[in-house]
């Protein structure tokens, strides 16, 4: 195993102009097909390549295999705002902030403040916005201001003038549905239910685990028929995943903070299970993975407080003791929990997964096809290695549908 020091050099000096790859527009899906199921299935396992359709997944699993999947839920988070002038503004959500807690915001009746990139900043200039909305015959204003326009014009306070009505219905009334930016198109009406997975509970997402898009009540059926278990997990995923890298290598790349909820009983769940681990996703990978680093703090740490829990973005390569396995990190993780008498665990990771990474949870994963040098394709390539290229190139040249509303990948490895 390299030192840590070595690691941490050798992936923060990847160049990620080798990540890159043509990917010509026509070959991005801008619509879904009719039959989430019927999307193409590439499979890799050990380096060969198959073909087949989704609802084909469960054949090809391991047996006895535990998929995970993030139950997460795309928000309306887009808010478009009209001034007097006639300047229009759009306010586009990311995280709560007070209340910074994702449900607790949700039930707010009066007002509520989110962490925003606004559209259009400039004709702004700071006055308070207002549009009237209906919900349920009942006409109500909602406001927008700058809580701080001098020194942090990100932050906006929503507030409206009806009590009886919490911020989750406001802004589902209010708000548009953000669908990717390399759509090239306005959401449409199929889209609110689309860009949704079947499963999807917990609102908090301004992008969608697409991975998931495939599955359906079939699929499951099939899955549990096979003999195959389902585990959920709650990653929200933020704008960032739509951020390429801009740098020239990965040390000058700052990776968002997303916030994952995980059950004592999840936990328990994935140490019972003795068959492979699938993640349903690169958002389910990156939970499952900052678990272990989560747990390795606990671990080493036995009196920490919950809300002290958070991987930083380089931390995968630069602890010190990282050689536990993942079951005593996990095992950590409910000690903890049960120490405080909780139930769920809430945290943030800004993990950054890359080549050079070691996995210690994540044994297969499904997930769609990457933007060029983005992120998620490292994190393909963490796994894959040089063999996401073969892997790549195989379905530009058989016709499979790319990103968000694109075919899917099964990968596995002995």
């Amino acid at each position: 195993m390299e030192s840590t020091n070595k690691l941490l050099e050798k992936v923060t000096g990847i160049s990620i102009s080798d990540y890159a790859y043509d990917l010509p527009d026509e070959k991005i899906a801008k619509y879904p097909l009719d039959e989430r199921d019927q999307s193409k299935l590439l499979v890799w396992k050990n380096g060969l390549i198959q073909d087949s359709q989704f609802e084909n997944l469960p054949e090809f699993l391991p047996s006895n295999s535990l998929l995970i999947f993030n139950n997460t839920k795309v928000i309306r988070a887009r808010l478009h705002f009209q001034k007097e002038t006639g300047a229009k503004i759009e306010l586009f959500c990311l995280d709560p902030v007070d209340p910074s807690d994702y449900q607790i915001a949700f039930q707010t009746t009066q007002s509520c403040v989110w962490k925003c990139m606004i559209g259009n900043q400039k004709k702004w200039k700071g006055d308070r916005l207002r549009k009237i909305i209906t919900i349920d015959e009942t006409e109500i204003e909602l406001c927008a201001e700058q809580t701080d326009p001098e020194n942090n014009k990100s932050l906006i306070q929503f507030s409206w003038n009806n009590p009886d009505f919490e911020f989750s219905r406001i802004i589902e009334s209010a708000g548009s549905l953000p669908i990717p930016p390399y759509l090239n198109r306005e959401t449409e009406q199929s889209d609110l239910e689309r860009y949704q997975t079947v499963y999807s509970k917990i609102k908090g997402s301004v992008a969608a685990p697409t991975a998931g898009l495939h599955f359906t009540d079939k699929v499951f059926s099939h899955l549990t028929e096979d003999g195959h278990e389902m585990a959920e997990l709650t990653l929200h995923v933020g704008a960032g995943t739509f951020q390429p890298v801009k740098s020239e290598i990965l040390s000058g790349h700052e990776m968002h903070s997303e916030h994952l909820y995980i059950s004592r009983d999840f936990l328990k769940k994935l140490i019972g299970h003795s068959g492979k681990k699938i993640a349903v996703g690169t958002t389910s990978v990156r939970t499952l993975e900052s678990l272990y680093w989560l747990g390795l703090q606990a671990h080493q740490n036995p009196e920490m407080s919950i809300s002290d829990l958070k991987v930083t973005q380089w931390e995968a390569y630069q602890a010190e003791t990282s050689s536990i396995e993942a079951n005593i990190a996990l095992q950590a993780l409910i000690q903890l929990l049960e120490r405080n008498q909780a139930e769920y665990l809430s945290a943030s990771t800004q993990i950054i997964i890359a080549p050079g990474y070691q996995f210690r949870i994540v044994d297969g994963l499904i997930t769609n096809f990457h933007q060029p040098q983005s992120t998620l394709l490292l994190l393909i390539s963490a796994y894959l290695g040089d063999e996401w290229q073969t892997i790549y190139d195989h379905a530009l040249t058989n016709n499979y549908r790319f990103l968000s509303y694109g075919d899917s990948n099964l990968y596995l490895k002995s």
